[in-house]
């Protein structure tokens, strides 16, 4: 199974606005673009007044737009065959390298709305390189959604070797807006989408990072991924007194099509709450909801996996759960061997999330990248979501350029073709997971060395987790009144020790587990007193080789 990120050229953090290597790379495995149906402008009378309400000659009049607009089209395109047309741009754009096609800037002083009283601005992202499937943006003003024409002169082209002219019919890849989310003074990038169905929105003081997604289908199935696409963005025009940014997208692949409607509020921790409509062509078995894509080279105890002097390099280290009956979980986030699918099965989640919990420039040492201050994505389900699992999807990967971890709700029930399925959540960026929740956390946690026991025929490995925040320091003045609960689902836990950590102001879990060559095990630990549990699960996954050596032979 491939990603599309797989195969995305390296990744270089530019000033403002990027291809990130994620939305490059989504275009990749996505289809073209089919047109849905426009809508016009509200005709009026032969005299140039609008026949309804008797406003002056070129007064629109207003529009009935809606989210159940963008549902109906969905639904239109459900009902008809897949359109698998390729766009019609010019081959020059196509041609275009990941660094001449990096040349091509929108101007900020053309940006829309700059002169509407809101905070509010929107930039458009050109076409070309492997960004070749037009999507339509519009503007929704007054309840009439009215497209964005092309117009070559919103864009500075530097050394980039495009046509002297282009059509208005051009359209464009994406769109990102910008506002004040760090100071008052400045205009900072607080959403975008390009490439795919992928979007990527920031809190104050982060970074780009990880990217969400509209819809995942088939990761990490034996079919090949799909990557439905959005065909149509809308914006709804802010006003001087909004806080909120409204986004609708109409979703398509050959597959499913779907209704999302965005509402996107900035602020120290960004939020969009999310409204989606599913519409499956045929049945699908691995659909993903609110999917979440990531990169993880490598973390603190990955010694092997790094090649230069940066102790970590990812986006993510964790993946964390809050269950539908309240429990906390936090799984470590890994580089594998081989691809890995882990599924944590629950009814109604509360929560779950790929988040960057170490927030300590020196863990990593990036001047560039910046991976202290990436953003996690923390999805609350709105309403019953019923039964289904949590997959965490990871690829083995060499380079810090490709995305190779995924999260998304499967429902335990495939989605009925031709129904429609309306789900809600809101998508939130965070810095810390204390926010979230104030039990003890995992701080870090190591893993060493498989080491074959001959004489047993078994094989053994020892995990040290460190605890700290919520109340674990106030039990430092008489540690003896936690313990640490350690279970397997195969094998055994030999060994239990837990050490009072003062300088992380927590606790210190170390637990020996051993298994039969070949057998697989998922480990859960967590400390408690005899009254009540101190901290969150941590959990992880270890399969143990798959053979070992004989037992000596005794002695005659």
């Amino acid at each position: 199974m491939r990603l599309p990120e797989m195969s995305q050229p390296p990744r270089r953090e530019p000033a403002a606005s990027p291809p990130s290597r994620r939305s490059v790379l989504a275009l990749l495995a996505s289809t073209a673009m089919l047109a849905p149906p426009a809508l016009a402008q509200n005709p009026t009378t032969p005299s140039g007044r609008n026949a309804a309400d008797g406003q002056p000659p070129g007064t629109p009049r207003p529009g009935t737009f809606s989210y159940a607009e963008v549902v109906n089209q969905a639904r239109i395109l459900a009902e008809r065959p897949f359109d698998d047309a390729q766009p019609d741009i010019p081959d020059a754009l196509r041609a275009l390298t990941y660094d001449s096609y990096r040349e091509i800037r929108f101007r900020r002083d053309k940006a829309l709305w700059q002169n509407d009283g809101t905070d509010f601005r929107l930039q458009l992202f050109h076409l070309g390189f492997l960004h070749d499937r037009p999507v339509q943006i519009h503007v929704v003003s007054n309840g009439n959604a009215i497209p964005i024409p092309y117009n070559m002169a919103l864009f500075e082209f530097g050394k980039a070797p495009v046509p002297q002219k282009l059509p208005v019919s051009l359209g464009f890849a994406g769109f990102s807006v910008t506002t004040t989310l760090n100071s008052l003074k400045l205009q900072d990038e607080v959403i975008s989408f390009l490439g795919a169905s992928y979007f990527r929105f920031l809190g104050r003081g982060h970074r780009y990072g990880l990217s969400a997604r509209a819809l995942a289908l088939d990761v990490g199935g034996e079919a090949d991924e799909e990557f439905p696409f959005f065909r149509s963005l809308w914006l709804e025009r802010p006003k001087p007194e909004s806080v909120d940014l409204v986004v609708y997208g109409l979703v398509d692949s050959p597959s499913v099509s779907g209704a999302f409607r965005f509402v996107v509020t900035p602020g120290p921790q960004t939020s969009i709450a999310v409204t989606a409509t599913i519409i499956p062509r045929k049945p699908i078995q691995r659909i993903g909801i609110a999917p979440l894509t990531s990169m993880f080279l490598a973390g603190e105890g990955d010694r092997e996996q790094r090649t230069d002097f940066r102790p970590e390099i990812h986006d993510s280290d964790g993946l964390m759960l809050h269950t539908g009956v309240g429990e906390w979980i936090w799984r470590p986030i890994r580089n594998p061997k081989a691809l890995t699918i882990s599924s944590f099965h629950d009814r109604n989640p509360r929560g779950f999330g790929l988040i960057q919990r170490d927030r300590e420039f020196g863990h990593y040492q990036d001047l560039e990248a910046h991976y202290h201050a990436r953003p996690g994505y923390w999805i609350e389900p709105v309403g019953e979501w019923g039964e289904g699992r949590v997959d965490l999807i990871e690829i083995p990967t060499q380079g810090e350029e490709f995305d190779n971890i995924v999260c998304c709700w499967t429902p335990k029930t495939p989605l009925e073709p031709g129904r429609q399925t309306e789900l809600s959540y809101r998508m939130t960026s965070v810095s810390t997971t204390e926010t979230l929740h104030g039990m003890g956390q995992v701080q870090s946690s190591f893993a060493a060395d498989d080491a074959v026991d001959a004489a047993a025929g078994l094989v053994r490995k020892r995990f040290i987790v460190d605890f700290n925040a919520g109340d674990l320091e106030f039990y430092l003045s008489d540690p003896k009144r936690v313990s640490a609960v350690a279970t397997v689902s195969v094998g055994s836990v030999t060994n239990t020790i837990l050490d009072p950590n003062y300088a992380a102001k927590g606790f210190r879990a170390i637990v020996d587990v051993a298994l039969r060559p070949g057998e697989s095990t998922d480990l859960r630990l967590f400390l408690r007193t005899p009254l009540r549990s101190l901290t969150e699960t941590w959990t992880t996954s270890w399969s143990a080789p798959g053979s070992a050596p004989p037992p000596a032979a005794s002695g005659g």
